[in-house]
């Protein structure tokens, strides 16, 4: 497991520093499609090894599956964080070309000279550039909050699951509840201690600035 485990996540690592940047920073067709490719190939490929991690934690030993379960977790948020990521560059991708495919159309038309149907195309062509650029910023930010609402609901889950297993090893260890009332009824005790200690020193420094 642990084999499958490093191969897997140095794979993480490469989509992340080296392949993404490289779909990020494509400009011919055949570069992007390239690129792409190879995002696709791995992510399919870590996602298969995170199948098998899920059956090869069953096979560990019950001391070590909790902490084995929780960095296959890791790994698989890691995952999604990365394929959002992966799914917002294609987007953004696909905008540039179709303003790109937008301002060509715009360009090739041709007008009649007249002086009723003059218009003036380089103002046209910058309302159509902001436009574009706003409905850009747009797709991003949408882009960009659905990424963190997905990246808090992993976050959830993986706390969620980090609870149970908090709960578990309790109870292995034999701490029932009666024991935990205990130490929280402590704590409560202690707080107050602490309180009413602070309060009569400075009672004391009070008293000693005021006579002495």
């Amino acid at each position: 497991m642990e084999v499958l485990y490093h191969q897997t996540n140095r794979l993480l690592q490469e989509v992340t520093s080296q392949d993404l940047i490289r779909v990020q920073r494509a400009h011919s067709a055949e570069d992007t499609n390239d690129a792409e490719n190879t995002v696709v190939q791995k992510l399919d490929a870590i996602h298969a090894n995170c199948n098998r991690l899920d059956i090869l934690i069953n096979k560990e030993p019950a001391a070590r599956r909790a902490n084995a379960k929780y960095r296959v977790d890791q790994l698989k948020y890691d995952l999604k964080h990365v394929q959002n990521s992966f799914a917002m560059l294609q987007h953004q991708k696909q905008m540039r070309m179709r303003e790109a495919e937008e301002r060509q159309a715009l360009l090739s038309r041709k007008f009649t000279t007249n002086e009723d149907t003059s218009i003036f195309l380089d103002p046209e062509l910058q309302h159509h550039d902001k436009l574009g650029e706003a409905n850009r910023h747009v797709d991003e930010m949408i882009g960009a909050g659905v990424s963190i609402l997905q990246g808090i609901r992993d976050q959830g889950s993986v706390l969620k699951g980090a609870r149970k297993r908090v709960q578990d090893l309790a109870n292995t260890l034999g701490l029932s509840n009666t024991v935990m009332r205990m130490i929280e009824r402590r704590s409560t005790q202690d707080k107050y201690i602490l309180f009413a200690g602070m309060v009569i020193v400075l009672l004391c420094l009070y008293f000693a600035l005021r006579y002495l």
